[in-house]
């Protein structure tokens, strides 16, 4: 079927002749305010529910508390010791470091899940991360922080770092390759 292609074309005068212009220049941005009662409903069941929240795996439920001086310290198996002894020397360079001072554990538990993901995407192979010192007897996000890299897929190795990246108070983390 070879047909002349000018027999399909639609002349553009011919096709815009019931379009009317507009008579602003200006969107409306403007946010509507309808609520209906069933989105209000799920609203408030939403907002009292004290349902556990997992991200990536971590969840938000109570762990084991750590206390702020103790360190950190943890291998899967298969790591060589050889291995796990430069990390927890510092022999190791770190490519990329994270802060958490002043994070509360949700916001901790967001930063680190995209913190990691980025780094194994970037092929990156040791990591440093600051979780800070408790000004307590309680060191609330060290004790998450030790439990969630526990979890993570691809954390081979975890230990407390030297004092000069901040000790008892920080953690390298070594990744799968």
């Amino acid at each position: 079927m070879n047909s002349d292609p000018s027999d399909n074309d639609i002349n553009f005068t011919d096709a815009m002749q019931d379009v009317t212009p507009h008579q602003h220049d200006r969107a409306d941005v403007t946010v509507s305010k309808r609520i209906d009662a069933k989105n209000r409903s799920y609203r408030r069941t939403a907002a009292v529910r004290t349902d556990e929240l997992i991200v990536d795996g971590l969840s938000d439920t109570a762990v084991d508390q750590v206390g702020p001086e103790q360190p950190l310290l943890f291998a899967l198996p298969g790591v060589q010791q050889r291995l796990l002894q430069r990390l927890r020397q510092g022999h190791i360079p770190w490519d990329q470091g994270l802060d958490l001072h002043g994070y509360t554990v949700d916001q901790a538990r967001n930063q680190l899940s995209l913190f990691i993901r980025d780094a194994r995407q970037h092929k990156q192979r040791c990591l440093l991360l600051v979780h800070g010192k408790a000004h307590s007897n309680e060191a609330l996000l060290k004790s998450y922080i030790n439990e969630w890299l526990r979890r993570i897929p691809g954390v081979l190795a975890f230990c407390s770092a030297q004092p000069a990246d901040g000790g008892n108070g920080a953690v390298y983390i070594l990744l799968k390759r």
